[in-house]
């Protein structure tokens, strides 16, 4: 007779904990971007893991700007002090609670309703993690962009606010310098594309204020940047009337260093060492233009720590709380899955450090 393990055993939780866990990490596309190291997207801060707290505070320390001393002039007393910017992520508890029926309910179906409320628990949690993720990097700070399947609605999870991208790390579609100037001719384009690439290389050259973009070491020797996109500027930039370059990012992925990386892998294209990726959740809103009415998207070009994010526990395959009762006499199954985190952009000086908001018309192709 098979060994089996019941509802409620202290077994179970925890074998389905790990479960849990492991599948929302397999359906959550932001995991790919992130790492314990400096070289991620998405640096994972382990601090809280194993010590009690709520907050990780973190440093950059300034590229120093003073001017040294020629020939026998007196150096004492000219010493540059060093500076430092900080910023900080917190965490919090995130729980989502779901029902799996009475057990007349789970007897008439095939399904086994558990493991489908498990299912769905997973599903829920991976979107609402990338829709965080996307909410952050963005700058949604309202909440405004339309989302399909919007999960996320938490403004300021965890005590971190989602601020708007600064005017250094912002950049907009053809000829517009808003996204009231928005027309649409001002779409992405592969030469929007090469002029990110050039604003990544000239940031501090432009303003000394701002820290240059660090690219992502992919396994060659420059790195890669990448752009998340929606598809429906991703639509536009490969069925541009007339233009060949469509072919010619294939082309540069294909025979790409480090094409075999994770943060490669899957992506459609590249040029001047950015790599293309797309995802339904890119945000994207229907109030550009003069007339407020123009729909546009927000595309974000990443770059190594571009974001931050935190658990409250350590161990991957334990980091999902999972919790089943039995309700109403041992009738009714309730379960709920959750975890303890925290996710922001990286801000030093009041300026983002790693990620530029791309701004463009994108219209649906199938209105």
């Amino acid at each position: 007779m098979p060994t089996t393990v019941q509802v409620g055993h202290p077994m179970a939780v925890k074998r389905w904990s790990h479960a849990l866990a492991t599948q929302t990490n397999a359906l959550a596309y932001w995991s790919k971007f992130t790492d314990t190291g400096e070289n991620a997207i998405v640096q994972r801060k382990t601090e809280l893991e194993e010590d009690a707290g709520d907050e990780i505070s973190f440093d950059l320390s300034m590229d120093l700007r003073g001017r040294g001393t020629v020939g026998d002039n007196r150096a004492k007393g000219t010493e540059e002090n060093l500076t430092f910017y900080t910023d900080r992520v917190r965490i919090d508890q995130y729980r989502k609670p779901v029902s799996a029926g009475g057990r007349m309910t789970r007897k008439r179906p095939l399904h086994n309703l558990r493991t489908v409320a498990r299912d769905r628990l997973a599903e829920f949690l991976a979107k609402w993690s990338d829709q965080m993720h996307f909410a952050y990097a963005s700058g949604d700070a309202g909440l405004t962009a339309a989302v399909s399947n919007r999960v996320f609605a938490e403004n300021d999870f965890a005590g971190n606010v989602i601020t708007a991208p600064d005017a250094d790390h912002q950049m907009f579609g053809g000829s517009a310098v808003s996204r009231l100037t928005l027309t649409t001719a001002d779409v992405m384009s592969n030469t929007l594309i090469e002029r990110c690439a050039v604003k990544t290389s000239m940031m501090t050259a432009v303003n000394p204020d701002v820290v240059r973009m660090m690219p992502v070491m992919t396994g060659g020797p420059k790195g890669k940047f990448i752009l998340l996109m929606s598809p429906w500027q991703a639509y536009t930039l490969r069925t541009a009337t007339g233009d060949t370059s469509w072919v010619r990012m294939q082309q540069a992925i294909a025979t790409s260093e480090g094409r075999d990386n994770p943060m490669v892998k899957g992506g459609l294209g590249e040029v001047a060492g950015v790599v293309l990726h797309e995802h339904e959740d890119v945000l994207r809103w229907n109030n550009g233009g003069a007339g407020q009415t123009f729909p546009w998207a927000r595309a974000l070009l990443l770059g190594r720590q571009a974001l931050v994010c935190a658990y409250g526990t350590a161990n991957r395959g334990a980091r999902m709380q999972f919790n089943e009762e039995m309700e109403d006499y041992d009738n009714l199954v309730s379960m709920a899955g959750g975890m303890i985190c925290g996710v922001k952009k990286t801000r030093f000086n009041n300026l983002d450090f790693g990620v530029v908001a791309l701004d463009t018309y994108a219209l649906n192709p199938n209105t």
